[in-house]
């Protein structure tokens, strides 16, 4: 295995959308272009499936070194009401393109730091939301929660308003990590606000574990994956760690690339940490992600429901996902657009009555197809090009498999591509031999955190 990771870790998308932000067409962008595709998408899939809402709640009162997230951090509680204003006002501008009331299927509260905002303000956004909205049958609302700051008003407000799943950021108990990483997370706090969660009724609860971060080793990661496990979180995201200094706002200082686990070992932080998780009852579902038999993550896996956007893996699949707040994502299918990102312009353009998207891509039929195998890669570990004859470059993407099938990365059985069990690990590898994007354009300087 070492010589395998020495031979694919290289950089490398997530995935979380094809084509990957880098490589989007702003020239072919335009703001009108992606309301045209809003309403396509809208008239497409509201009275089917619904609509999915993202709600970017940027705010942090202290800045943890290994996050690469837009954020703002500061302790002033006075920002909360203006900026959840400038959420809804973008919502309404919205609501504009609609031809009926849209059906929400699907809510998340991200951040930042969604729990740095008082409960009452929280409630305000979202009776905002709802009032304008038909939820859908079974919706899934969750949100992200900061355990040393989620209250139990806090949970027991967004219980009231229908959430259901709650994820908290841990990422590692070891407090030599912690203070490199600027997050100081005692085990205690985790407990309480997750047996608080449990005891209002959340039937969906996870926790975000990461490997890689600096000082990491595998016998301080063993004892924070056991203390983990003492609460029992219905999943688990066990995240490799995103080392992208160079991008700008991230703040990844407080510590050096030396402090960081070498690619082998940070590999084996992984494949040790799997396969105590799956001693533990845990099953691994797409990448990065572990869940209890009884959790919707793995019964979507096992239907072949799993899907995958800009939120990550999730249960529930919409055509249209609408991003609000500052720097937001949104996704049509059809098109991507990003939010401005910073406060100060997003509240600006939002007043001025314009959604506020500062760039885009509007995809194209190849893009399209392309994408549809990424995310069949990325969720079921498996696609079938039935159409490769029509883009002369998929045949040479199936030339390039060749060696990766030889490594048992993967199986090729006619059109048919399948990741295998040991293949799984370099998930991000076999989709990149299909990022034709990136093949026609490669990097001349390094924009991705590395696969492994």
């Amino acid at each position: 295995m070492n010589s395998l990771i020495n031979k694919y870790n290289i950089p490398g998308p997530r995935y979380t959308s094809y084509p990957t932000v880098p490589y989007w067409d702003e020239a072919t962008f335009s703001a009108e272009k992606w309301k045209s595709s809003v309403i396509r998408s809208f008239n497409e899939s509201n009275s089917a499936e619904g609509i999915s809402i993202y709600i970017h709640l940027p705010f942090c009162e202290a800045l943890c070194t290994f996050c690469a997230c837009h954020k703002r951090i500061t302790k002033q509680h006075s920002v909360e009401i203006p900026y959840l204003e400038s959420v809804l006002k973008e919502w309404q501008l919205y609501l504009q393109l609609f031809s009926e009331k849209p059906k929400l299927k699907e809510l998340h509260l991200g951040g930042g730091t969604p729990t740095f905002f008082s409960p009452e303000n929280l409630k305000t956004l979202l009776q905002g939301i709802f009032e304008t909205v038909e939820i859908a049958e079974h919706p899934e609302f969750s949100f992200e929660g900061h355990p040393n700051n989620t209250t139990r008003e806090h949970l027991q407000t967004l219980y009231n308003l229908g959430f259901r799943r709650a994820s908290f950021g841990v990422q590692d108990y070891d407090l030599k990590v912690q203070k490199a990483i600027n997050r100081i997370q005692p085990f205690e706090k985790v407990k309480e606000v997750t047996e608080l969660a449990r005891e209002i009724g959340y039937t969906g609860i996870s926790h975000d574990l990461v490997f890689g971060l600096p000082h990491q080793h595998w016998d301080a990661m063993e004892h924070t994956i056991r203390k983990t496990l003492e609460l029992k979180p219905d999943r688990l995201a066990f995240y490799s760690y995103a080392h992208v200094p160079w991008v700008k706002g991230v703040g990844q200082r407080g510590f050096d690339e030396s402090d960081l686990p070498s690619g082998e070992e940070k590999r084996r932080l992984y494949e040790n940490g799997k396969k105590l998780l799956q001693e533990l009852g845990y099953i691994e579902v797409g990448m990065d992600h572990f869940s209890l038999e009884h959790d919707d993550l793995y019964q979507s896996l096992i239907h072949k429901k799993l899907h995958r956007n800009f939120m990550g893996y999730t249960s529930s699949k919409t055509q249209l996902m609408v991003g609000l707040g500052m720097s937001s994502i949104s996704d049509s299918w059809y098109a991507f657009a990003q939010n401005v990102k910073t406060v100060e312009e997003y509240q600006k353009i939002v007043e001025e009555g314009e959604i506020p998207v500062m760039r885009g891509h509007i995809l194209s039929e190849e893009d399209l197809l392309i994408r549809r195998h990424i995310l069949n890669l990325m969720c079921q570990l498996e696609s079938t090009f039935e159409n490769k004859n029509a883009i002369p470059e998929l045949e040479n993407a199936f030339n390039m498999l060749s060696e990766m099938e030889r490594d048992e990365l993967v199986e090729i059985n006619g059109d048919q591509i399948k990741i295998t069990e040991k293949g799984r690990a370099f998930t991000r590898n076999v989709a990149m031999v299909f990022d034709l994007r990136m093949m026609r354009n490669k990097p001349e300087t390094r924009i991705f955190s590395m696969t492994i």
